[in-house]
């Protein structure tokens, strides 16, 4: 195969899928404007479905915008700590935020006007989302081979957020992106070290040819 990596450049490839964090904790600092760029750059050569290029970065620079996007944040956590019931008080004590804290905060949006892109979207018009979430994984990718932290954070109102941004209608917000450097980045998930959630197996996730059903109570 002469299109081959070397050795060392398949093991960078695979060292950042596996140390690749959804980060919470940063350290204040700044993102240099080359890097960055060269983060947007990664994000722009995701896939997408029909090369529609569904995905919209808004990089916050006021601090004023900033504290209100927490605001929403905050308000959302609230609604999903009780909608989670039981497990209310065990979400409320986790860190699920980094943006009072992030040097970079960014917003990715799916674009206006998705419906005329029918290429790939007609049985599953969701697949401008999963274009953009491959954007948002080059960039977490990119970012932790830079030795920058980022963490996806899903915890508010599309619609509250939308106003908040002034964005055009058909438009959608997905994520805001915490960026920046950090002090470490953890061990293993945050969730998993805290107890809320393990891996599961691969091999239970894995079937061949038809559904089969997995024990996950063992």
């Amino acid at each position: 195969m002469t299109d081959r990596y070397s050795p060392e450049d398949i093991a960078a490839v695979y060292r950042a899928i596996e140390q690749r964090r959804d980060m919470r904790h940063f350290s204040g600092g700044s993102v240099p404007k080359e890097t960055l760029t060269r983060l947007l750059q990664a994000a722009h050569h995701a896939p997408s479905v029909g090369y529609m290029q569904p995905w919209r970065f808004i990089r916050i620079r006021r601090a004023a915008l900033r504290h209100a996007i927490y605001t929403q944040v905050l308000a959302e956590i609230e609604r999903t700590a009780e909608a989670l019931d039981e497990r209310r008080n065990e979400f409320l004590r986790l860190k699920v935020e980094g943006i009072q804290d992030c040097a970079e905060l960014l917003v990715v949006a799916l674009m206006d006007n998705r419906d005329k892109h029918i290429f790939g979207r007609r049985t599953l018009p969701e697949m401008d989302l999963a274009s953009a979430s491959c954007a948002i994984q080059n960039m977490w990718l990119a970012a932790r081979a830079e030795g920058l932290g980022m963490g996806w954070v899903s915890l508010f109102d599309p619609e509250d957020l939308k106003a908040l941004l002034q964005m055009p209608d058909g438009s959608h917000p997905i994520a805001i992106l915490c960026l920046g450097p950090v002090d470490g980045f953890y061990d293993r998930p945050m969730l998993e070290q805290v107890g809320w959630a393990q891996r599961q197996d691969i091999h239970d996730l894995v079937m061949t040819d038809t559904w089969q059903e997995t024990d996950n109570d063992g």
